[in-house]
């Protein structure tokens, strides 16, 4: 009987991960986490960058095992021993930085590994693209991800690409869904039609797993969950009936204050002018029309607009990752329209990317190393043509410590190992460690957990106190709204609207951000 009472008790779970235990080099990823999940259910995996969530999973996943402890898959321990087994298993996981490839189509991406094989003649083999293309289209049409199955990868938006890795899952019939911070690349839009489409499989019946840290979106989703901090469990709530102060304080171990402590700012002069600046793409199409504004010592000046619409191009042109069609860039009353990267830095700019991996951080550099990037060639870290690597790693010692920058390998670690919230951290570090009069910051919390945003945005502050002119372009509007002095609006490569932040309401922003309103 007592066997029997067991067994009931078993078999309400899915899955169940019991003591596991996983070490890499110099840390302990996962200490004795124990979690049991409904059949059915969402349940949220919740915790600071580097807290170890994504490495529990990658366990559930197959793509590491545990040092010690037991899995459970509907009731049966398992040995899941790479992806394979996982997939055989009817899990499927869509991951941070998706693994596709890039110039395969969505069909080809999809099938990849179980590729439907018709017979010439009988006898010579073929993959029958043309049924898949039929199985995806239906398939995306069913569950509402709506994706041409001939394009290419390399042509599809980030949105899109996920929505190709969450069909994968689907057409290999999983029916355990882990989803790594599916939101962390997305706009606000994005991320509603993407949480939106979370509800559509749990109505379907699969089971979700959402590793993330945004407290909203568990709220919005999430039946319970787990919140991991520094690779121990603290706790599996019931999402409903908990508040998300109630989650930051046990995700980060404190109090965490929801809003920074924005004194009244103190202009000086203007640091950053833009004039009638024109930007176009690879297609010679105007992205940045006839586009002016100013930055002044100890200001934010927040760029708000939907994706896609030329923002991110004027931070790339003020910086020089972008050729400018037309116009004048100048800082501290120098022209720099026409100077080079590197030169730009060097004449006080400090640039913090939309695309950490590809743009900010070599990834199979130490993070030592990357730290010092803008700096290597001057004292301490160098003599000459000689590198003082003494003094890279002393350097990143002070930055883990001041920028709390979690990597398993410490100094010596490669970026490449760190989790997405940790790079940016670091990215966040060096920039402003350059001392730069203009600091460009282009979705600088996008990733991180809140008390990673909180700590980025008391830094802000700092600047601005400290007299630096500040250039923040955001997706957020509510980080817009917070941190802000000034705000331009920007629609359809233009800018709609400069005011006082103190002279408009987040309502009239998203109205210039759609276009609805002019200037």
């Amino acid at each position: 009987m007592e066997e029997a009472r067991v067994r009931m008790k078993t078999d309400e779970y899915i899955v169940e991960m019991k003591n596991i235990t996983k070490r890499f080099p110099g840390v302990v990823a996962n200490d004795d986490v124990s979690i049991s999940i409904k059949k059915g259910e969402v349940f949220a995996i919740l915790g600071e960058n580097g807290a170890g969530k994504s490495t529990l999973m990658s366990m559930l996943f197959g793509m590491y095992e545990p040092d010690a402890g037991e899995i459970f898959v509907r009731g049966e321990k398992v040995k899941i021993d790479s992806p394979n087994e996982a997939v055989r298993l009817d899990i499927g996981m869509v991951h941070q930085h998706f693994k596709l490839v890039e110039n395969y189509t969505v069909s080809e991406s999809i099938v990849l590994g179980i590729e439907p094989i018709k017979h010439l003649l009988g006898v010579i083999p073929y993959v029958d693209i043309k049924s898949a293309n039929k199985a995806v289209q239906e398939l995306s049409q069913r569950y509402g991800l709506e994706i041409e199955p001939t394009k290419k990868i390399e042509d599809l938006q980030v949105y899109a690409r996920q929505r190709v890795e969450i069909l994968k899952m689907l057409y290999r019939e999983a029916e355990i869904l882990i989803f790594d911070e599916p939101t962390a690349v997305l706009t606000p839009q994005e991320i509603d039609y993407l949480l939106g489409i979370i509800e559509k499989l749990r109505e379907s019946g699969k089971t979700i797993i959402l590793i993330t840290h945004k407290l909203e979106e568990i709220k919005r989703v999430a039946d319970r969950c787990a919140i991991l901090n520094r690779g121990k469990l603290v706790d599996v709530l019931d999402v409903e009936t908990t508040s998300t102060a109630e989650m930051a304080r046990l995700m980060v171990g404190r109090d965490v204050l929801m809003e920074v402590d924005k004194p009244k700012a103190q202009f000086g002069e203007e640091v950053l002018i833009v004039e009638n600046l024109f930007v176009e793409d690879m297609n010679h199409f105007a992205v940045v029309k006839d586009v002016s504004f100013s930055v002044r010592r100890g200001e934010i000046f927040a760029i708000a607009g939907v994706s896609g619409n030329g923002q991110v191009e004027v931070a790339d042109a003020i910086s020089g990752m972008l050729p400018i069609k037309s116009g004048k860039v100048s800082l501290n009353g120098r022209d720099i329209t026409d100077l080079p990267v590197k030169e730009r830095t060097d004449a006080g700019i400090s640039y913090i990317p939309e695309d950490r991996q590809s743009m900010g951080l070599i990834l199979d550099l130490s993070l030592a190393e990357n730290l010092v990037l803008k700096s290597y060639h001057d004292a301490p870290y160098s003599r000459g043509e000689i590198l003082n690597k003494d003094a890279f790693l002393q350097h990143a010692k002070e930055m883990i410590e001041a920028y709390d920058i979690r990597s398993g390998g410490g100094a010596t670690g490669m970026v490449r190992q760190m989790s997405g919230g940790n790079q940016q951290k670091a990215i966040v570090g060096r920039e402003i460690e350059l001392g730069s009069d203009l600091m460009i910051f282009v979705q600088p919390t996008r990733g991180l957990d809140i008390g990673a945003i909180t700590g980025i945005r008391e830094r802000m502050i700092e600047q601005r106190a400290a007299g630096k002119a500040i250039l923040l372009i955001s997706l957020e509007l509510d980080e817009i709204m917070a941190m802000a002095d000034t705000i331009g609006v920007m629609y359809s490569g233009e800018m709609q609207k400069i005011t006082s932040a103190d002279d408009i309401t987040s309502e009239e922003v998203g109205e210039y951000m759609m276009g609805v309103k002019h200037a």
